[in-house]
C-alpha cells in the first residue's frame, strides 16, 4: 500500500516513458514546471497541446527541456481541450491532464458523447489528501463534479473512489459518510443517506469496502473524539475515504485542507475511459505533479500501460 505522496511518485516512475500524458493547453508556467519535474523523476512522456510558440518561450525561460516532448499546436481553449482528448481517445496517450484552461471548456471536451472519453459510467471526482498532521492519506469525494448527489449517485461515487484506492493498493477501505451529525435525523438528508448506504453495504450492494456513518468530521477521523462522544461504532475514527454530502461541502473541505492546513493533493476524475487529471489553474506545479503520478497509477491499474 502507498502511504505518502513521495511513495506514489516513486511508484509512478516505475512505468517510465510507457505512460504517455496528454496535456490540454500546456502553455503555462506551473504546468511546464510540473512537466519538467515529472521528466526529472522519470514519470511519463508528454504530448503538450497548446500554443506552440508560447510553450517554447516559457520552457526556455523556466529552464525546462521539452525537446523530448511532442508539441501539438492548438489555438484557443476549446481546440486545445479537443486535441488533447483526441490523443487519449485514440490511445496515443493514456492519461489526460488539464492545463491552463477553464474547467467547463475542458469537461465539455471530455464528456462529448461522440469524441470524448465517456463510456456510460457515472463521472465523479476523487482527491487524495496528504496532511501534515495526519498519519495516513485520505481520499475525499466528490469535490469537483456532482453538485447534489442522490442516494444512488452517492453509491456510484463510492464505487468510483474504490477504483482510486485500488490503484494505490488500499484494500477494503473504510468509507466515512460525512454529515452534520453522527445521529440519524429525518430532517438531515445526509444522515439518512448514510444509514441507507450502510444498509446497502451490509446487503452486498457496495462490495470492496466497509461503510460507517453518519459521521461528523471529527467522528470520521478521530477515534478519541468518537469514544469521547460514546460511540460504539468500531469504524468511527478510522475512515480512509471521506464521502462529502454534496459538492459545496467537499470542495470547501478540499481547499480548506490545502490552504489552511498545507496539505498536498492529487485529484482525478473517475468513470471515464482513461484517467483524467483535473487541477485548478491556481494549483502549484507540485500539486499537478502529484496528480500526474496518480493518473499514471490509475492507468496502470486499468491495464492501459
Amino acid at each position: 500500500m502507498i502511504r505518502t505522496m513521495d511513495e506514489m511518485l516513486a511508484k509512478a516512475a516505475e512505468y517510465g516513458e510507457r505512460a504517455r500524458i496528454a496535456v490540454a493547453c500546456a502553455h503555462d508556467c506551473e504546468v511546464l514546471k510540473a512537466v519538467g519535474r515529472a521528466q526529472e523523476k522519470g514519470i511519463g512522456s508528454f504530448l503538450l497541446v497548446g500554443e506552440a510558440e508560447k510553450i517554447a518561450s516559457l520552457s526556455e525561460r523556466l529552464g525546462v527541456c521539452v525537446s523530448g516532448c511532442s508539441v501539438i499546436d492548438a489555438r484557443g481553449e476549446a481546440e486545445g481541450a479537443a486535441r488533447a482528448v483526441e490523443l487519449v481517445a485514440s490511445g496515443e496517450a493514456q492519461v489526460l491532464l488539464k492545463g491552463f484552461l477553464d474547467t467547463g471548456v475542458f469537461l465539455r471536451a471530455v464528456l462529448n458523447k461522440e469524441t470524448g472519453l465517456v463510456n456510460g459510467d457515472m463521472i465523479s471526482h476523487t482527491v487524495l489528501m496528504d496532511m501534515p498532521a495526519a498519519d495516513k492519506m485520505y481520499f475525499l469525494t466528490d469535490a469537483a463534479m456532482v453538485i447534489k448527489p442522490s442516494l444512488e449517485e452517492k453509491k456510484q461515487i463510492i464505487l468510483n473512489a474504490l477504483r482510486v484506492t485500488s490503484a494505490l493498493g488500499l484494500e477494503n477501505p473504510i468509507v466515512g459518510v460525512l454529515a452534520e451529525s453522527e445521529k440519524v435525523n429525518p430532517k438531515m438528508q445526509a444522515t439518512t443517506d448514510a444509514q441507507a448506504l450502510k444498509d446497502m453495504a451490509a446487503q452486498g450492494e457496495i462490495p470492496g469496502c466497509r461503510i460507517g456513518g453518519p459521521y461528523a468530521l471529527d467522528n470520521a477521523i478521530s477515534r478519541r473524539a468518537a469514544e469521547h462522544k460514546g460511540m460504539d461504532d468500531p469504524l468511527a475514527g478510522h475512515a480512509d475515504i471521506l464521502l462529502a454530502p454534496d459538492l459545496a461541502a467537499g470542495n470547501i473541505l478540499y481547499k480548506g485542507l490545502m490552504y489552511f492546513a498545507g496539505s498536498k493533493a492529487a485529484g482525478a476524475i473517475v468513470g471515464t475511459r482513461a484517467p483524467v487529471v483535473l487541477n485548478s489553474r491556481a494549483d502549484t506545479d507540485e500539486t499537478k505533479l502529484n496528480a500526474m503520478a496518480l493518473g499514471v497509477l490509475m492507468a496502470a491499474e486499468r491495464g492501459l500501460l
